[in-house]
């Protein structure tokens, strides 16, 4: 282990109680922290961040800097003011994260062509309904046409999106018309993805774009592209090659590692590489060949969004979410981690040398220096999948002393918008009428999208945990993706009656009467496009307003760590709601006080909340997070002119009031029942 990490002084490294809230985390925190091994926590201990380029006061955009801006009134070489400098690092994070989700999106689209042509070795149309459906909002003829040929022509659609010049792209039609007219008249509407991208790379050139309000104008644009172009194309792919996801049964932390078999973990952002590898570790060779190595057999994980992709649509259990990944090798179980994009920490190889893991990178995007490379490619995949579970048998042999913490839950995942739909109304009168009607009513108070990452300077877990266990008991119906859902998974919240102990009545009385757990796990971080959508329907079904800004709904990203999220929580902002993040703001110094300059924290707040009616607001204390999210669901309860929030109404209704009754006498049962006895 690198000499660095282990001369961190005792004294200021948090205890494993400090640093989680996960039982499992604490225990391998332990294991660590006694065997003198750095790991995320532990590197953040030791590293204070920096106060200046934190608060987004630095500028490093071109060699007469850095730029450092820590008095008022101070302006970098080129009379940058801080204002200039804060809007211009926020933009390009924005771009950074839009490229990712984005990127992630047009490979998809390759592989969505590779299939229809026939070209793409294990891979098959899951879903031809959604195939049919997507097709059609985008006017592609699909009567007496082959699923192939559809596919063949929605994948020219949508790889076009990334490079198109001019015009709108595609998906945008499908947000509310309300919505669509307010991005059209401030001139926000994504033209492609590339060009937003590029231009606001272009804008923060030295000597280019200097007024704040129009740098972020074009942040708002270009997460926009990610969020209603490149995410959504992704989302709408992977629903068609792997199925649209329905609820499964799965299990989550790092118990769901296995002593007697050959432990996988998938790690990263695309589903092209786990769901062949799901495959793959299902071939009769391939158990032969574990098993011939003296394992039982292959037993796949995943962490992070990976373990979301397959969790929703096979069942296969989540070994933890993105500061776990270190935690899973200290196990010393795990004979490969295979990752592709996004989220993986170099620190894995050097940890891996200090037991047997074999870290096997697969994008051609991304290596690591040391570890092994496999290169993943979608016209022989599961031939490759294959190859890289050989591996991890082979590596079997060389396991030595493991430590697997017997913690993990239970969980239901898998709840797509389209599934929603279905659960209210059935196969025949499918219809979100159910949901916007228990909003109306007052049974739920409103809706919280949870999402986002975790992060080593945030207590792991505790922030995403408190606020979805407090929002449940006020009767908030909580939505999560990404790293979010698997925190509250590990706490039993994705798993029906098991956390209804802890709900609200109203709320309450909605989950025993649909069946279904107080938290709704939708997805992957990619995946957030299906709550907009969820929202948009919300709207169209009626009575919670003409647009999404109406609705009594906040989005929350407590732990906050990527620029993915930067750009997550500006499209969402942009679509109309109410987001604040935990942690760090990167926006939150205040050395310029020129006349008429906009400070940049404020203009996310009310200058958006103007615009677009949604508002950005970075905030430290899961307390006061709860609190303004109660305060906003509230005030848009009362702007719709609907019922105060009253939890003394509701709770009598459902299985457990019919169990309360069952013992009565026939008569008392009738009239608890029907309010009345029945005439004979």
């Amino acid at each position: 282990m690198a000499e660095e990490e282990i001369r961190i002084p005792r004294k200021k490294r948090r205890s494993p109680e400090e640093a989680s809230v996960d039982p499992a985390a604490q225990e391998m925190l332990a294991f660590a922290d006694l065997r003198g091994i750095g790991t995320a926590f532990s590197r953040a201990d030791a590293m204070a961040p920096c106060n200046i380029g934190s608060a987004g006061m630095c500028c490093d955009l071109c060699g007469m800097g850095p730029c450092r801006l820590t008095k008022d009134g101070m302006t970098g070489i080129c009379g940058a003011t801080i204002d200039t400098i804060q809007s211009r690092n926020f933009i390009r994070a924005v771009a950074a994260g839009s490229a990712a989700h984005s990127d992630h999106g047009r490979d998809m689209a390759f592989t969505l062509k590779a299939v229809a042509n026939g070209e793409a070795e294990g891979y098959t149309i899951r879903d031809i309904a959604k195939l049919r459906t997507v097709a059609a909002k985008y006017d592609i003829p699909i009567e007496d046409r082959s699923p192939e040929d559809i596919a063949n022509d929605l994948a020219d659609l949508y790889i076009d999106q990334f490079g198109q010049q001019r015009g709108t792209l595609a998906p945008v039609l499908r947000a509310p018309e309300k919505r669509k007219k307010i991005w059209n008249e401030l001139g926000v509407t994504p033209r492609g993805v590339d060009r937003e991208v590029v231009e606001a790379l272009h804008r923060t050139h030295m000597g280019d774009d200097q007024e704040p309000a129009h740098i972020l104008h074009h942040a708002v644009r270009t997460s926009l592209a990610d969020g209603w172009g490149g995410s959504m194309i992704a989302t709408d792919i992977s629903d068609i090659l792997f199925g649209t996801p329905a609820p499964v049964l799965g299990e989550a932390n790092l118990g769901v590692l296995k002593d007697d078999m050959v432990n996988v973990v998938v790690h990263g952002h695309e589903p092209t590489l786990s769901q062949m590898v799901v495959a793959a570790s299902q071939d009769p060779e391939i158990i032969a060949y574990a098993k011939a190595a003296g394992a039982e057999g292959i037993n796949l994980s995943g962490i992070c969004c990976t373990a979301n992709e397959i969790l929703m649509r096979q069942g296969i259990p989540a070994a933890g979410n993105f500061l776990q990944q270190e935690l899973a090798i200290l196990t010393g179980a795990v004979e490969a981690m295979v990752v592709d994009v996004q989220c993986i920490m170099q620190a894995l190889v050097t940890l891996a040398d200090e037991f047997h893991t074999k870290i096997i990178t697969t994008s051609p995007k991304v290596r690591i220096k040391d570890a092994t490379h496999i290169e993943f490619d979608e016209h022989n995949a599961l031939s490759i999948a294959k190859n890289i579970l050989k591996e991890a048998i082979d590596n079997y042999e060389n396991r030595g002393e493991i430590r697997i913490p017997d913690y993990k839950n239970s969980l239901i995942p898998g709840f797509s918008h389209e599934y929603i739909n279905y659960m209210l109304g059935g196969s025949y009168r499918a219809s979100f009428r159910p949901l916007n009607d228990a909003i109306m009513a007052g049974r739920i108070r409103g809706v919280a999208a949870i999402v986002g990452c975790t992060n080593p300077r945030i207590q792991h877990d505790s922030h995403h945990t408190t606020i979805t266990e407090e929002l449940l008991k006020q009767d908030v119906l909580v939505v999560e993706t990404g790293c979010s859902a698997i925190a509250s998974a590990k706490m039993g919240f994705l798993l029906g009656d098991a956390g209804l102990d802890r709900v609200g009545p109203g709320l309450r009385e909605v989950c025993e009467t649909v069946g279904i757990p107080p938290v709704l796990h939708m997805g992957s971080c990619v995946d957030n496009t299906r709550i907009l959508t969820v929202l948009t329907q919300m709207v169209e079904e009626g009575g919670l307003g003409d647009d999404i800004n109406e609705v009594p709904a906040v989005g929350l990203a407590p732990e906050w760590m990527s620029e993915k999220a930067l750009s997550i929580a500006t499209y969402c902002v942009a679509s109309g709601a109410y987001v604040m993040m935990g942690g760090s703001n990167p926006v939150e110094g205040r050395g310029d006080k020129i006349p008429d300059s906009v400070l940049v924290a404020d203009y996310f707040d009310s200058g958006w909340e103007e615009l677009y009616g949604g508002k950005l607001q970075f905030l430290d204390d899961p307390e006061e997070m709860i609190r303004r999210t109660l305060d906003h669901i509230d005030a848009k309860r009362e702007a719709l002119g609907l019922p105060g929030y009253d939890p003394t109404q509701f709770g009598k209704s459902g299985d457990a009031r019919l169990e309360e009754i069952e013992g009565l006498p026939l008569e008392e049962r009738q009239a608890a029942l029907y309010g009345r006895v029945p005439a004979s």
